[in-house]
């Protein structure tokens, strides 16, 4: 409810933060490896057209293969990142965080041509924005996702007011609602003074207040779960 950041457990019992790319990156990426692709055929079809019927099937073979084979030599071989994902610091993931397989990625690719009806990717926009990890019907069906590739930076808390004092919490706090608080408390120096309050009053049970003053104690309550530094 605070960011779109999703955190997942490896095998070995690592955590790992993941941040899933909306849809304008992903765009972005798309359309550079579509230039890509574009430039590769541009080159071929001249010296396909002298071969008659057999250059013919020889486009058709290039064509299938750059569609369909494409993404999934690059997201398999080359750690999820097409050429296009690797510029915007993108890459495909399983919904475990493991890197994709050859299996996911060729649901993905096939999946694509109904996230492209009826045209533009227009299904695949509708069901990225339905979905918290901005995950189009390729996969949903695949279990992927795509995250930018480098974590978010965390940053400091902003500095204490005058005479702020440390709040302990009102009831004891599990892993999930520290999180929460701390992840409200790095990000509000980017939010509108609205939006924090509007975040900080779903944590009124923890600090028994609302609006500015419910901002105010988060803070105070996220400096005593870092150990009551700045």
């Amino acid at each position: 409810m605070i960011d779109t950041q999703v955190r997942v457990e490896t095998p070995e019992g690592v955590e790992l933060t993941l941040s899933p790319a909306g849809p304008v990156p992903r765009c972005l990426a798309w359309l550079l490896d579509a230039l890509i692709r574009w430039v590769v055929y541009a080159t071929l079809s001249p010296g396909f057209a002298f071969l008659g019927k057999t250059g013919l099937g020889l486009l058709f073979l290039a064509l299938f293969l750059l569609e369909w084979g494409y993404p999934v030599a690059f997201e398999v071989l080359n750690g999820g990142r097409t050429p296009g994902k690797a510029a915007l610091g993108l890459r495909v993931v399983r919904e475990d965080g493991a890197p994709v397989a050859w299996t996911q990625s060729m649901v993905r690719s096939i999946v694509a041509v109904v996230d492209f009806l009826p045209f533009a990717y227009g299904t695949g926009l509708v069901a990225m924005f339905a979905s918290r990890r901005f995950q189009r019907l390729g996969d949903l069906a695949a279990g992927t996702y795509v995250v930018h590739a480098e974590p978010a930076p965390v940053r400091a808390l902003p500095p204490p007011a005058e005479g702020e004092a440390l709040l302990e919490p009102r009831l004891p706090l599990t892993l999930e609602e520290q999180r929460a608080v701390m992840d409200f408390a790095e990000r509000v120096p980017a939010l509108t003074p609205a939006r924090a309050q509007e975040l900080a009053d779903l944590l009124e049970p923890l600090t028994g207040a609302r609006g500015g003053e419910g901002v105010a104690r988060t803070l105070a309550l996220a400096r005593v779960l870092r150990g009551g530094a700045p």
